[in-house]
């Protein structure tokens, strides 16, 4: 089983929310074999506390528009990383020392990942 339309159809809109705000090494795994719970990642970084923030709005409210509401949003008193579960995807947006740090990337480095639209800047170095 792999990620179902919808859940791509969210990550799709979550990564151009964060590709406009700048958000850097935005990637995308398809978790769906794995976890019983989500079917996609979406991880995504900032240089600074507040742009993590705007990031987190602006994914927010793009989502929002498509009629997807979080159901729970985690550590933004902190600003340092962001988690936003949507049941299908939980978005991760780390300030960049966080992502450095705990590498979610090797913890899901054997799932697949999920191609983003052509207008995302993903910024992977």
């Amino acid at each position: 089983m792999s990620a179902t339309e919808h859940a791509i159809e969210l990550v799709h809109t979550a990564a151009r929310a964060a590709s406009e705000k700048l958000a850097q090494q935005i990637v995308a795994f398809d978790v769906s074999e794995q976890l019983a719970i989500t079917d996609a990642f979406l991880i995504a970084s900032a240089a600074n506390d507040r742009q993590v923030k705007s990031i987190v709005d602006e994914i927010e409210d793009k989502l929002r528009e498509i009629g997807a509401k979080p159901v729970r949003r985690e550590g933004e008193r902190d600003g340092r990383w962001v988690l936003m579960d949507y049941g299908e995807i939980v978005v991760h947006v780390q300030h960049e020392e966080e992502r450095a740090y705990y590498a979610l990337e090797r913890l899901w480095r054997d799932c697949p990942t999920i191609d983003l639209p052509p207008d995302v800047v993903s910024d992977v170095r």
